[in-house]
């Protein structure tokens, strides 16, 4: 038998070193494809990335949002006709000029987000008050010319992306989306085991076109927070440069108001970086691509106790639980080592002891001491993948609330977490606190009202975030 030992080099402590080492050694994603920023998903990556997929398209039609394809090319007109928008992106859009050696009539670009391309359609679409509110989304992927250093499922230049655009009769139907959008969020990030913070983005951050933008921010180790979605009120800024109007009840003609919500692999960033630990990932079980893995332990009777394993991987299989039967040669340590590296929440040992006597012998990724059960309890799996999620979540909670922390004055401004503050909402006052912190201005916290001195200048301020970013 093999006798090699599967475990992480660096500790969690190092994040940068360690991020980098569980993505290679759990095969999530291969970055040493000759295009900087642009990797390649390895199947145990894609498989997790695929269950929020599913999440999301389960949640999107339950909100009445219907999924939509669009073509990956935007011409050059279809962005112009939105400048602000455009030239929020013009420094990230990669350009085709060329349709083999022949010189194209108009150039096109690779979708950096589909406002330009789906806007255009709109007006075909939506012509009347009965079409609306029209919701629909998509799952592709987008391209931006990342310049600053990439990481893999942080900052690429290819990026796996969830995108809902809505159209309503009014501001304030679009309101109720923006609300409708935070349900969706919520129930995700349940499964995902997360916490965030809701910050409305300062005007010179937010999105390019919007009225306002609302960020999902998340503290992570390495002492920094992490962007993992945004939710945008358009109002009628778009459908007046792309002519998206609706015939009313009364027979006149108005401009509909318009809305975003915008999610991209950086969620799976935060599902590793913040429930990960020194032995690899930790993975909640709606996420992981085996759910349970059962470990036959060698014996004199190995053939009964593999057709035992086998036994139990149907019984599992029929309740809808992901499983697979590791009968490798490797050593049954190294075994351990490995799934639990790869984050599965359950393990199952299968030796002689637990053929004689029908029982199986649980691990949980998340505690340490071993359970035994009947054989007959194996319907209560998934009430064991369940407490994996109580365990997770209970530790993602911890670490949430002590790297979030209230500072009272601008000394405490270097305190190496993600930090809140009364802040009025100025350039020059958030200037100053990056200055001294590198701390960016996140935003006002949302539907928070309470109020008090700016930490900088001392004026009237709103509760907000700042943060060092990835």
């Amino acid at each position: 038998m093999v006798k090699d030992k599967c475990q992480m080099e660096n500790k969690k402590i190092d994040f940068s070193e360690w991020y980098n080492e569980i993505i290679d050694i759990a095969k999530l994603s291969d970055k040493r494809y000759n295009i900087k920023g642009m990797n390649v998903w390895l199947p145990y990556g894609l498989k997790i990335i695929h269950s929020i997929d599913s999440l999301l398209r389960e949640y999107s039609d339950d909100g009445g949002i219907e999924e939509v394809s669009f073509p990956v090319l935007i011409s050059r007109e279809q962005l112009e006709v939105e400048f602000e928008h455009v030239k929020g992106f013009e420094n990230e859009i990669y350009w085709v000029t060329k349709g083999g050696t022949t010189p194209l009539d108009i150039d096109l670009a690779l979708r950096p987000t589909s406002e330009a391309a789906m806007y255009t359609m709109f007006p075909l679409w939506i012509r009347s008050h009965t079409d609306l509110p029209f919701r629909i989304y998509q799952i592709v992927n987008v391209y931006r010319y990342e310049t600053k250093h990439t990481r893999s499922f942080i900052r690429v230049r290819e990026i796996h992306f969830y995108e809902a655009h809505t159209a309503h009769v009014d501001f304030e139907d679009a309101e109720k989306q923006m609300d409708e959008y935070l349900k969706i969020m919520e129930r995700l990030s349940d499964d995902l085991c997360i916490y965030f913070s809701m910050d409305v983005r300062p005007d010179w951050d937010k999105f390019p076109g919007a009225m306002y933008s609302v960020a999902f921010d998340t503290p992570m180790p390495g002492y920094r927070s992490l962007q993992i979605g945004t939710i945008h009120e358009y109002g009628e800024n778009f459908a007046k440069n792309y002519g998206i109007k609706y015939l009313d009840e009364n027979g006149d003609m108005k401009y509909v108001s318009q809305t975003t919500f915008g999610l991209s692999e950086r969620l799976m960033a935060a599902v590793i970086g913040i429930h990960g630990d020194d032995k690899g990932l930790v993975l909640p079980y709606k996420l992981a691509p085996v759910q349970v893995i059962i470990v036959p332990i060698p014996s004199d009777n190995y053939d009964e106790i593999i057709e035992y394993s086998n036994g139990i991987k149907s019984k599992l299989m029929e309740i809808g639980i992901r499983c697979q039967i590791d009968n490798s040669d490797y050593t049954p340590g190294y075994k351990f080592n490995e799934w639990e590296m790869r984050g599965v929440p359950v393990r199952i040992e299968i030796g002689k002891r637990e053929v004689n006597d029908k029982t199986l012998t649980i691990s949980l990724r998340t505690r340490k001491k071993k359970i035994k059960i009947e054989l007959e309890e194996i319907s209560n799996m998934y009430q064991y993948l369940k407490e994996v999620n109580f365990d997770i979540k209970s530790k993602a909670s911890e670490f949430y609330m002590a790297n979030k922390i209230f500072i009272d004055s601008l000394e405490k401004i270097k305190e190496d977490k993600m930090v809140t503050a009364y802040w009025c909402g100025s350039k020059a006052c958030s200037d100053e606190i990056e200055s001294l912190s590198e701390k960016a201005a996140l935003g006002a916290v949302r539907n928070d009202n309470t109020s008090g001195p700016c930490i900088v200048c001392g004026s009237p301020g709103k509760l907000s975030a700042f943060s060092r970013t990835y």
